[in-house]
């Protein structure tokens, strides 16, 4: 599933960002938790929002099976207004777990760079089996 390197890249995310800081007095629950619990803890969230995204873009008029790459990245961006909720859900919770900004970090780097290909296979899966 494409969504297993996805979180492998939040974590380089996290890395990056040095966002790790040490436990305060209280603090909150997300700080005393292994990026590898954060991860399982976001996961549902980034199933949520990806789950919108291919359900619209597999809706969209315009879809068919054969489309390229910058075509689906098209309708991402037309679904996107559909999907604010669970991507929202999606930054905030990854928010509260990194720090401040992370969220919008993860969204536009990690996330959106798998993103595509997660949608255009997805898609596919799903058009083959009907």
């Amino acid at each position: 599933m494409i969504l297993e390197p996805l979180f492998g890249l939040s974590l380089v995310l996290n890395a990056s960002l040095n966002l790790q800081g040490h436990v305060a007095a209280g603090a909150s629950p997300w700080t005393q938790m292994s990026n590898r619990q954060k991860d399982a803890a976001l996961l549902p969230l980034v199933r949520q929002a990806t789950d919108c995204i291919i359900q619209k873009v597999s809706g969209h008029p315009h879809f068919s099976a054969d489309l390229r790459a910058d075509q689906i990245n098209e309708l991402i961006v037309d679904s996107m207004a559909a999907c604010v909720r669970p991507v929202r859900a999606m930054m905030d919770a990854h928010d509260r777990m990194y720090g401040l900004g992370s969220g919008e970090a993860f969204l536009l780097g990690p996330y959106l760079d798998v993103l595509p290909a997660a949608v255009l296979g997805q898609v596919k899966a799903k058009a083959s089996h009907r």
